[in-house]
């Protein structure tokens, strides 16, 4: 089962920053990374999993108010930067807070995008069905994942329409009957976010590719 390491390692540093990712990166057995998109008040795709600069970077500022340089000032990279300091073999988990369009395809395409069209070591995800479809849209060759905190029949339906190659559910959602039924449907299934190593092997044992992982569940 791949493991990725939920917006890095935050035990190191701040999550989704470029310290947290190298500190994840360099910890045998991690496969990759997860990491938030969101866009800057220009346009840029940057890396932030909140609305605002308050809870990680005790700044109270809305992202969307500031540039992408103002925001890397106070610690939130561009992805394009993430994009450049991650080895090509590292697995990531782009996660769309919202539509970026090519704001966030185009830094992905540059940095991973292989001569067929496709893209290599990506997988672009959100829990926004409407994010996801421009994606399909825009890059019909590159694999999606639909996260869900539920794991429900519609769920699966929904993904199969938007054309995902696969789901990721929140690890409690999984049981080996959901599990099957993602299968059943061509879909691969992720897990996020799992903090109890114990948790992995039965997830594993299920058919879940992919955890986003974090603490204790880091390996080592």
């Amino acid at each position: 089962m791949l493991l990725l390491a939920h917006r890095g390692d935050h035990r190191a540093a701040p999550e989704n920053s470029l310290a947290a990712f190298a500190a994840a990166l360099a910890i045998p057995g991690v496969g990759g990374l997860e990491l938030d998109v969101r866009a800057a008040a220009d346009g840029r795709a940057v890396v932030l999993h909140d609305a605002t600069l308050t809870r990680v970077h005790g700044v109270r500022r809305r992202a969307a108010r500031l540039g992408a340089v103002e925001l890397a000032a106070v610690g939130v990279p561009s992805l394009a930067a993430v994009l450049a300091a991650c080895p090509p073999d590292a697995f990531l988990d782009v996660e769309l807070k919202e539509d970026l369009g090519e704001a966030a395809l185009g830094p992905i395409r540059d940095a991973r995008g292989r001569p067929d069209g496709g893209v290599a070591n990506v997988v672009v995800s959100s829990f926004d069905g409407a994010a996801l479809a421009a994606v399909r849209r825009l890059a019909p060759g590159w694999p999606c994942w639909l996260n869900t905190a539920w794991l429900a029949d519609r769920v699966v339906r929904a993904a199969v329409e938007l054309g995902c190659t696969g789901i990721a559910a929140e690890w409690h959602r999984i049981d080996e009957g959901q599990a099957e039924r993602v299968r059943a449907a061509g879909l691969d299934l992720a897990a996020w976010t799992v903090r109890d190593p114990a948790v992995l092997g039965r997830l594993a044992g299920i058919g879940v590719v992919a955890a986003c992982v974090e603490g204790a569940a880091l390996p080592g």
